[in-house]
């Protein structure tokens, strides 16, 4: 598709256009002269905590506490995993920053992993909510290992 521009004999009326352009490339949609959308805390939280469970070598999100509230919601009957567990979010009107707390695979390169989910969380939440993200913490809580779960005994201790 190709565009033809006239030219114009003002170059303050370019200039105008071209800020506005800018400005609203900058702005995205949350904020226009019909009105300011708002994204609440938990929107960039679960949106964070998907991202990062999408990467390859993250097991879980969260420390010991976070898991096992985690584990007893998902035994409730109608109840749903918290996709925001083990993270933390700052959000303002235009800007957000993002504390993710994580369990790593055994053999997975932090440095990379870390690296892969801060690409990935800033991508998702720059993507869905418009807002720039200024920074991404990451912190490695621990590594799994297969058989490091506490495993529950199939047969009960008494009778």
């Amino acid at each position: 598709m190709t565009e033809t521009i006239e030219p114009t004999t003002g170059s303050e009326t370019t200039a105008t256009s071209s800020t506005e352009l800018v400005k609203t490339a900058k702005d995205g949609a949350l904020a226009s002269p019909q009105g300011r959308t708002s994204i609440a805390d938990a929107v960039v939280s679960k949106i964070a905590g998907l991202a990062t469970r999408e990467v390859s070598g993250v097991h879980d999100l969260g420390g010991n506490t976070a898991r096992a509230v985690g584990a007893l919601r998902e035994r409730i009957p109608g109840s749903r995993a918290n996709m925001s567990q083990g993270v933390n979010v700052e959000v303002g009107e235009r800007q957000a920053a993002i504390d993710v707390d994580l369990i790593a695979e055994y053999g997975v390169s932090i440095a990379d992993l870390a690296g892969g989910v801060r690409r990935n969380v800033i991508g998702s939440v720059e993507r869905m909510t418009g807002l720039e993200v200024t920074e991404v913490n990451i912190t490695v809580l621990d590594v799994h290992v297969d058989g490091d779960e506490l495993t529950e005994p199939t047969e009960p201790r008494v009778e």
